[in-house]
């Protein structure tokens, strides 16, 4: 049995996982837990020799487990398995094998059948289909990517009245329009505004923990924070850019801000800088 995690390739491979691409659709999961399933049960698949089998998940592929040497693959994209069949001199046609998908929060698993390429209709990628998902529970994963769209999009479309804090230079503007608290996750609610007409190339958005008074630059503390998820990925900034970045929930003491600096590229190197108390946060809004 191979067992393969977070891989590139499924005999070998060790890749680090991405986050979920934004593009994918929203997906509400009917899943049922079941106590246990015989491979009779399993929903079933049919691969060709020369013919690869490409299996879409709806979120981050945790990882793959192929149950006999009958099966290769590799993981082209985050959210998408290729599995084919091994060399076909070592090939056990009558039994394939089984494929199992783990994600953030459920697991696949597919009984695998050997079907002659000849025949010309031999499937070449499936979706996870909701009724073939069992939902798992990770401790360490509340949300999975999916969900974490799901909220970002929800808070998104809520309209906010005034910035809880706003700062201004260089005709650049950055407002913290709201922070939401859900479960073990903070979302912060940023706005950047561009005044001038000059695009903004983006060359870094940092989010730290800092002193809020540097007596000496030696005894400046400072600690990076990096989002868990972040809605969308921008790289200039021509007027007007809003978006949501989520962290696992964090503290700090009144002696320290939360400083989130938006850096430009050189050579003109534009930053702005905004500061957040934690009061700020103890405030946040939930829903």
């Amino acid at each position: 049995m191979k067992t393969l995690i977070n891989m590139k390739a499924f005999k070998y491979l060790v890749s680090p996982m991405i986050l979920l691409a934004l593009a994918l659709p929203v997906v509400c999961f009917a899943q049922t837990a079941t106590a246990e399933k015989y491979v009779m049960e399993l929903p079933q698949l049919n691969i060709s020799d020369g013919v690869s089998l490409h299996i879409i998940s709806p979120e981050p592929i945790q990882f793959v487990d192929l149950s006999t040497d009958n099966l290769i693959g590799d993981l082209p994209a985050e959210n998408i398995a290729r599995v084919k069949t091994g060399k076909a001199g070592a090939v056990n046609k009558d039994d394939l094998g089984i494929i199992t998908v783990v994600g953030q929060s459920f697991m696949a698993q597919y009984k695998v059948n050997y079907k002659n390429s000849e025949t010309h209709n031999t499937i070449t990628q499936i979706q996870i289909q909701p009724e073939d998902m069992q939902p798992l529970e990770y401790p360490k994963i509340a949300f999975s990517n999916q969900e974490l769209y799901n909220f970002s999009v929800d808070i998104l479309k809520k309209k906010n009245k005034n910035p809880l804090r706003e700062v201004n230079d260089f005709k650049l503007s950055i407002q913290l329009n709201n922070v939401y608290v859900i479960s073990d996750y903070i979302f912060l609610d940023i706005s950047f505004i561009n005044e001038s007409n000059l695009s903004y190339n983006i060359d870094g958005l940092k989010f730290s923990i800092e002193d809020k008074k540097i007596y000496k630059a030696t005894n400046n503390q400072s600690l990076e924070l990096k989002p868990e998820y972040q809605l969308y990925h921008q790289s200039q900034l021509k007027k007007n850019f809003h978006n949501i970045y989520v962290f696992k929930k964090f503290t700090y003491p009144n002696s320290k801000v939360m400083v989130i600096r938006l850096i430009e590229e050189p050579i003109s190197g534009r930053t702005v800088e905004m500061k957040i108390k934690y009061s700020d946060i103890l405030k946040a809004d939930t829903f």
